[in-house]
This record gives C-alpha cells, sequence and structure tokens, in this order.
C-alpha cells in the first residue's frame, strides 16, 4: 500500500487571538512539508484546488514545482486537479512540465471539485457540472496519446492538429480519478478503466463498499484487469505520540473549517463529540498514535476490499507546524511499517 498525504495548504486563524498566519509563511512551511514526507519515505504528497480564502492552492502545479526542485524521491499529484474548470490542453502543459521537472514523478487526480467556485470565476455554468468533465477528460486523455490531435467537442474550440507541448518524462503521466459518492462517477472511472481515488471523509466505509463493487464490475465488463482498477482512499488523518495528542491537534482546525463551511452549505455545527466518533473504532478519521492509525488503515483496506493507496487530509492541523511535521515523520517511520509489514 502506497502512503501519502494531500494538503490543501489551509490557512488558519489562531484560535486563541483570530489571527491569520502570513500566507508566505505558510506556503514555505508547506514545502518543508513536502521534504519532511520525501525524507522519511512516504510515496505521494498531493496539493488540492481551490479557488476560496481559507486555502492558497489555487495554483497546485506551482507548488508541486517548487516541491519538486527541493525533493527527489516522493511522487507529485494533485489533490484534484478540477478539470471541469479548467483548459485541458493547459492543464497538460502544465503536468507534463512538472513531471520534466521532477524526472518522472508528476500524477494527477482530476474531478469535477466538491466546491463550485472555479465556475463563475472562469466563466463556466455549474448546471454544465457533469457534462463539462466528461468532455473534458475525454480530451484530456487524448493528450497523453498522441502529440498532434483532431479533436471537438461543446465546451472548447477545436482542436486541428496542433501540436500540444512539451511532452511529459513518463510515457505517460498517470492519472486517478477522484470521486466522492456519486455512482455514475464510480462507474465512468471503472469504464474508462482508470484508478479511482475516494474521498473518504465523513460515513463509515462500509457504505462505499458497493460504490468501489460498482467499479470493479464497470471495469470488469470494459475488460479492464483488476491490477488496472486501484483503489486509493483520502481520508482525514493525523498522527500523535498518543490517541490524545493527534486529537487535541488536529480537532480545532478541523472543526473551524467545517463550522465555515457548514454554514454555507446549511448544516449543524460540529461537536467535540461528532468528532470523536469519527476518529473512534467505527470512523473514519484516522487521527491517533501510529498503531491506532495503522490498524483503521488496514481495517479500510479490508473493508473495500483491497486498496493500493492512502493519502492523509491533515492540513487542519497546520497552525501547529512542529505537530505537523512531526506527524509525517511518525506517519513514514513508524505507520508506514507496520502498514507494509502486514500486506
Amino acid at each position: 500500500m502506497e502512503i501519502g498525504i494531500d494538503s490543501f495548504a489551509a490557512i488558519l486563524p489562531d484560535p486563541a487571538t483570530g489571527k491569520l498566519p502570513s500566507a508566505t509563511e505558510r506556503m514555505a512551511e508547506l514545502i518543508e512539508e513536502v521534504v519532511v514526507a520525501d525524507r522519511v519515505g512516504l510515496d505521494v504528497f498531493g496539493i488540492g484546488e481551490h479557488h476560496r480564502g481559507e486555502f492558497l492552492d489555487s495554483a497546485p502545479t506551482v507548488i508541486l514545482a517548487a516541491a519538486a526542485a527541493r525533493t527527489n524521491r516522493i511522487r507529485l499529484t494533485s489533490a484534484v486537479t478540477v478539470l471541469s474548470a479548467a483548459d485541458p490542453v493547459r492543464v497538460f502543459q502544465e503536468f507534463a512540465t512538472l513531471d520534466l521537472i521532477s524526472k518522472g514523478r508528476a500524477e494527477m487526480v482530476v474531478g469535477r471539485g466538491s466546491f463550485v467556485e472555479a465556475y463563475p470565476l472562469f466563466g463556466l455554468d455549474t448546471r454544465d457540472y457533469d457534462d463539462l468533465f466528461a468532455e473534458k477528460l475525454d480530451l484530456f486523455l487524448k493528450l497523453g496519446e498522441t502529440t498532434s490531435i483532431n479533436w471537438e467537442g461543446r465546451f472548447r474550440p477545436p482542436l486541428r492538429g496542433q501540436g500540444v507541448f512539451p511532452r511529459p518524462h513518463q510515457s505517460r503521466l498517470p492519472i486517478w480519478i477522484g470521486v466522492g459518492g456519486t455512482p455514475q462517477s464510480f462507474v465512468r472511472a471503472g469504464a474508462l478503466g482508470l484508478p479511482l481515488m475516494i474521498a473518504i471523509i465523513g460515513g463509515s466505509f462500509e457504505r462505499f463498499r458497493p460504490l468501489v463493487d460498482l467499479y470493479r464490475e464497470a471495469g470488469s465488463r470494459a475488460g479492464h484487469s483488476p491490477e488496472v482498477l486501484k483503489i486509493g482512499v483520502h481520508a482525514m488523518g493525523f498522527v500523535g505520540e498518543t490517541d490524545t495528542a493527534a486529537k487535541d491537534a488536529f480537532f480545532p482546525g478541523w472543526a473551524h473549517l467545517t463550522s465555515k463551511i457548514g454554514r454555507e452549505r446549511g448544516w449543524s455545527p460540529p461537536s467535540r463529540q461528532q468528532f470523536e466518533a469519527m476518529a473512534g473504532p467505527e470512523g473514519v478519521f484516522l487521527v491517533g498514535d501510529p498503531q491506532t492509525v495503522a490498524a483503521k488503515m488496514l481495517q479500510a483496506s479490508e473493508t473495500l476490499g483491497g486498496v493500493s493507496r492512502i493519502t492523509f487530509q491533515m492540513s487542519t492541523a497546520s497552525l501547529d507546524t512542529a505537530a505537523m511535521k512531526r506527524s509525517i515523520e511518525l506517519l513514514g517511520t513508524e505507520v508506514a511499517p507496520i502498514v507494509r509489514a502486514a500486506r
């Protein structure tokens, strides 16, 4: 199982003073987090894409390129690229360039996005939410197959044999499909034979098993081998010296962001009791000491019928930079050996 970290480059106010840290300082700390992840042997580091004031990740390829210059072996991915709201040609060029800078360590997770701010920002209609993604994914996959392409769609001017450069270092950029809980998204990924990255940030792992089965069934019907149909999980996670220390470090930032986003979406305010349940044995938060976290990762993999990759969304704990770096160290030096020995 590959183990990694996803960051949304969250920038959070101090819970005591309400003061925001410097965006420049937060970005520097984020690059250091990638450096630590590389040093302790983690497999992958992902940067999300948002167009909101709480996050600094509106240009993820720039952040990933900066990280590529400071690291040696860790794979660098988006988490996710909102392909529906982007020009696939430009996205391909950006990630091909990242692949050259990193000497073949670039990957992508593409999706429609769980936030919709990008759509009006770039002049797109949210009513075309799924059609935009389907068309742009089709174009993006074709761009990986050939240098010059003839293509026509609804949402972008046609291509009439123009060359798309540069080409990546790898023969083909690895592309995962990022999904939430929509059955059609699981079926689409399976039919295309693309790896699946599931955002599991609530509920239970068991709830996603029928959707994973849909993905595998669709892939099998389309003639794809089981080895191609990889499952990844993106989950809230944080590692501390003890279960209590991990929860105390992670909870304040999680509660702040969940409350803010919840107000926009009509959710009830989150409570510590809810958080404790999600971090408990039956919950989906991978928060605790190394033994607790490793056990839950293995449980999640068993429940879902085998998981190839788990990435931790831990940037809500970014206020305590020392705790963040220590969490990354523990994930690489203590959690990963337990999980890998058990596989």
